[in-house]
């Protein structure tokens, strides 16, 4: 019989076949090495972002009722500029209804005043864009100069009429979102240059252009301040001069640089104050004027009614005590405005409705106002100390109320 097992010498003699005979898998291709990668470099740490709120609005419609002091204001001294302000107005679309209904209503009933306004007007508060609903009041006169129409003795001081070299450039020609902004300078070559300031004005003088001498350069200095004046010359006549044109330079407050200066304390920087320290110091007197660059240019008017004001800038006369000089970026010219203040350096109420009939270019923003305080000394005296806190609202047609919203 044959043995069914095998030797172990026959078993590894097959097994070294097997092996011979079996292809060798190929190997797997190398992985190439990672390279190293320079660092990521992250942005800094962004902290909070910061929220802009959105503008106050400029107009927050009220009711009468709302207005401190409108039931107790005799609204028959404020008759006779409102219906100078129609005279100006009545020719817009939202003014022709109340300005023609004005017409029927007595101005010696005010009670018939005071139904026709809360008929015809929606009383609005007046905000800053921060929100604010109090502002600054200050107030304004005509003052009485001396002079002559030829140099000579104390006449040494010119107010110049308009330079024939000033250039006026009105932006809003070209930019329309720039309307009511003009730039003013003078052609040199074919480059229009900024106008001099008033120290390279009063260096150089505009000869031919001295419409009369005066006899005090700090008077004449606030006459441009106030906008318009009468000057009584040597002769006896008495002739008003009024707002023609400026030079182009912003308005600077003198008494501001007096407080920053600390030669005078924030409650002595009246005009009183001011004029006080300027004969205390007379060899500083030009130092002084010259930190305010802009310059007023004058045209002369007659004067056949002393009783009549000067026109403001919406080209009607003045009413003391209801006229006032607003920024007319924020406040229509011509609109009736409550206005609710204290009476100068006091705390007596002082509240009445008021015409917007004036700018200035001191007068900026929306919360302010200039007060018209009339012509002579109690009046200058009263403008003088007026620096008092306020708020304003307008009264608007009511169409224009419902657009203004």
């Amino acid at each position: 019989m044959f043995s069914t097992r095998r030797s172990v010498p026959a078993l590894l003699t097959l097994v070294a076949l097997l092996a011979a005979c079996t292809t060798t898998p190929p190997q797997p291709p190398a992985r190439p090495q990672p390279q190293p990668q320079p660092p990521i470099k992250l942005p800094p740490p962004v902290g909070p972002v910061t929220v802009t709120p959105p503008p106050a609005p400029l107009f927050t419609p009220v009711t009468f009722d709302a207005l401190p002091g409108w039931q107790q204001d005799d609204l028959r001294q404020a008759w006779p500029a409102f219906q100078a302000s129609c005279r100006a107005l009545a020719s817009k679309a939202d003014w022709r209804a109340p300005c023609a209904a004005g017409k029927l209503v007595d101005p010696d009933d005010g009670a018939a005043i005071r139904q026709y306004f809360e008929t015809y007007f929606v009383p609005n508060l007046v905000r800053a864009p921060d929100g604010a609903d109090a502002g600054l009041i200050t107030g304004y006169y005509e003052p009485m100069l001396h002079g002559a129409r030829r140099r000579g003795g104390a006449y040494q001081t010119p107010l110049y009429k308009v330079p024939d070299d000033l250039l006026t450039v009105n932006l809003a020609s070209v930019y329309p979102s720039l309307k009511g902004m003009r730039l003013r300078g003078r052609l040199v070559g074919k480059t229009v240059v900024p106008y001099g300031t008033r120290a390279e004005i009063e260096r150089a003088r505009i000869p031919a252009k001295e419409l009369v001498w005066v006899d005090d350069p700090v008077e004449a200095f606030f006459l441009e301040v106030q906008g318009s004046g009468r000057v009584q010359l040597d002769d006896g006549e008495t002739v008003r001069v009024a707002y023609a044109d400026q030079n182009g330079h912003p308005y600077k407050a003198i008494g501001r640089w007096l407080i920053d200066q600390h030669e005078l304390a924030p409650g002595e920087a009246t005009a009183q104050g001011i004029k006080a320290w300027i004969a205390a110091h007379p060899e500083r007197r030009q130092e002084l004027l010259d930190v305010n660059p802009s310059y007023v240019f004058f045209r002369e008017e007659r004067l056949p009614d002393p009783s009549v004001g000067p026109k403001g800038a919406l080209g009607v006369p003045l009413t003391p005590a209801r006229s006032v000089a607003v920024d007319p970026s924020f406040l229509p010219l011509g609109a009736p405005l409550f206005l609710a203040t204290t009476a100068p350096a006091g705390d007596a109420p002082m509240q009445r409705l008021v015409m917007a009939q004036d700018t200035g270019g001191a007068i900026k923003g929306a919360v302010r106002a200039d007060f018209f305080f009339g012509f002579g000394a109690q009046a200058a005296d009263d403008a003088g100390r007026m620096k008092q806190r306020g708020q304003i609202w307008a009264l608007l047609p009511r169409p224009a109320a419902v657009a203004a919203r």
